[in-house]
């Protein structure tokens, strides 16, 4: 896992083959490379080999409730903004299995565990999705009931960010404080730049271990003109129309019975979508299976939503069976009660649950309007 970064760490210009030199540095270390590539309509993080597999001079419109892919003007690799799901898919599989057992003889036999797989090299990740793996890390991290598939995950992950350049429509990270700049918890940093028709990258160690990879690229030191242009791509990513009151939404708890609760219930489907492709929500359900003849049994950790009827199902019921409660659920543990168990709130601002909710529904405006923050 990535440490803090230094501050004296030396600013080196990648090009593309440096780039790909970089890729193929990390499949040599015997690494999984996740990072963004093209399908089914959208960026997705899938394995890559190379640098042929971003998704060059692509980006994304994205809205409420609206995704699409479009062209852009330049052949930039990093220009999509967001990926649909972020890297909670890599480091929190959405299916894992627990343990198996095969019958033997009076009893069973538990199986031993699958060799570990190769160490994950995440390739993209964004400020707000680096917050977002620090949360979900916290998560996972309790002294007493830490998850050990996670952590070793996470420990044993090399994690190049990617700065953001521009701000997507539902993006509000720079009211949460967590980006658009990069500044902790990457191995190598990068910052993707045009100066004077030249195409590449300002990369920053963040880490031993990334400062090493850099050196052995034997790329040449970024020059004035690259640093500055870094920077300006940074500042025009903070600029950004979103806001939400990280303070004020702290108090949503506190208002259980607000009207806007009905309002918001009249549109949900409770299709659970924001809760699939938020980077930080972990809530899961636990599952056994046999085969007919019963000698085979296994268990098997999946993700679960609390938008479903089956996830408040106690003796008796459910305990949340309209919309109205799920919802509110939702997003008063993200930004309110998050903040009572872990210190700080679950939401990083990235803007997916807004972008893939089917009927646009905006979290900033919801917890604005039941907070009294409203614009008029």
């Amino acid at each position: 896992m990535a440490q803090p970064n230094s501050k004296n760490a030396i600013p080196y210009l990648l090009d593309m083959d440096g780039l790909g030199a970089l890729i193929s540095a990390l499949v040599r270390q015997g690494r999984q490379v996740i990072g963004p590539s093209l399908a089914d309509d959208a960026v997705i993080y899938d394995d890559i080999d190379s640098i042929a597999d971003l998704p060059a001079g692509w980006g994304a419109d994205q809205s409420a409730g609206h995704y699409r892919l479009k062209r852009r003007d330049d052949q930039a690799l990093f220009g999509y903004g967001l990926a649909p799901q972020g890297w909670k898919r890599q480091l929190y599989p959405p299916r894992q299995k627990l343990f198996a057992a095969r019958r033997q003889d009076s009893g069973f036999a538990v199986e031993p565990p699958p060799p570990p797989p190769p160490p994950l090299a995440l390739i993209g990740v964004r400020a707000c999705e680096l917050a977002a793996i620090d949360r979900q890390a916290k998560v996972f991290g309790d002294r007493s009931y830490a998850d050990p598939g996670y952590q070793s995950r996470l420990a044993n992950a090399f994690i190049v960010a990617v700065q953001c350049a521009e701000a997507q429509a539902t993006c509000f990270c720079a009211a949460m404080g967590t980006g658009p700049e990069v500044s902790h918890g990457y191995d190598i940093k990068l910052t993707e730049i045009f100066v004077q028709k030249h195409h590449g990258f300002v990369a920053e160690a963040g880490t031993p271990q990334g400062a090493k990879l850099l050196k052995a690229l034997k790329a040449p030191a970024a020059g004035a003109a690259e640093i500055k242009a870094a920077g300006l791509a940074v500042k025009n990513a903070a600029r950004q129309d979103k806001h939400l009151d990280a303070e004020a939404a702290r108090k949503l708890s506190a208002q259980p019975d607000h009207p806007r609760w009905d309002k918001v219930a009249e549109r949900c489907l409770s299709c659970g979508n924001c809760t699939m492709v938020c980077p930080t929500c972990f809530c899961t359900t636990v599952e056994d299976v046999t085969d007919l003849k019963g000698d085979n049994a296994e268990r098997w950790r999946k993700w679960d939503s609390c938008f479903t009827m089956d996830f408040s199902y106690i003796h008796g019921g459910a305990v949340r069976t309209e919309t109205r409660s799920r919802y509110r659920q939702w997003i008063t543990h993200k930004l309110s009660t998050w903040v009572d168990q872990f210190g700080e709130q679950g939401c990083v601002g990235c803007g997916r649950c807004t972008t893939w909710c089917p009927v646009g529904i905006d979290i900033t405006e919801e917890a604005a309007a039941i907070t009294g923050q409203e614009r008029i």
